[in-house]
């Protein structure tokens, strides 16, 4: 079986190595072949790497995506469910090390359903506390995060790469 492995990572500062790790044993232990994808710094809306693989997916480039975990796939419930739903529907094993899901059967699309609704939980709930923590900062006279704007050069490269490989409409609908 020929599978895609993807990692992801949301800012320069983390690092990919443990998911890659884990992602290249299961591979090994089930003796498929594999192509490994990795996305550094990546944002709700900019993730070229991954609209790169997914493109790929479609076209039926390979018979299985592995992640580490649901929540590096996607960034919310919706977005997992309508992109986890089309690879299912074209013959795309979706598989999920941490979540152990298997979508062949009525249970494991229940507990795929079940677990991205937590997924989407916890991301909303990190969110409240990091705002709530901001808004405290502010009302006590502390600035809270450094007000530096974002190096942003690494997303547009991407951007133009993707516009170079032809998949600047997948991309130019993520932007």
């Amino acid at each position: 079986m020929k599978v895609a492995i993807y990692a992801r990572v949301s800012t320069q500062d983390q690092n990919p190595v443990i998911q890659k790790k884990a992602l290249i044993e299961k591979v090994g232990r089930e003796n498929w072949d594999y192509d490994y994808y990795g996305e550094i710094e990546s944002t709700r809306k900019t993730r070229p790497v991954k609209y790169d693989l997914y493109t790929r997916l479609l076209k039926g480039e390979y018979d299985a995506v592995c992640v580490g975990k649901i929540d590096r796939w996607a960034r919310s419930t919706q977005e997992l469910s309508r992109e986890v739903t089309t690879l299912y529907d074209r013959g795309v094993k979706f598989i999920s090390l941490t979540d152990n899901i298997d979508l062949s059967s009525a249970s494991g699309t229940l507990q795929f359903n079940i677990i991205s609704a937590f997924a989407q939980f916890e991301r909303d709930i990190i969110s409240e506390r990091t705002k709530e923590g901001l808004k405290h900062a502010k009302n006590v006279g502390k600035r809270g995060r450094d007000k530096r704007p974002r190096q942003k050069s690494g997303y547009y490269m991407r951007w133009i790469e993707a516009k170079k490989r032809g998949h600047s409409k997948l991309i130019d609908n993520y932007l």
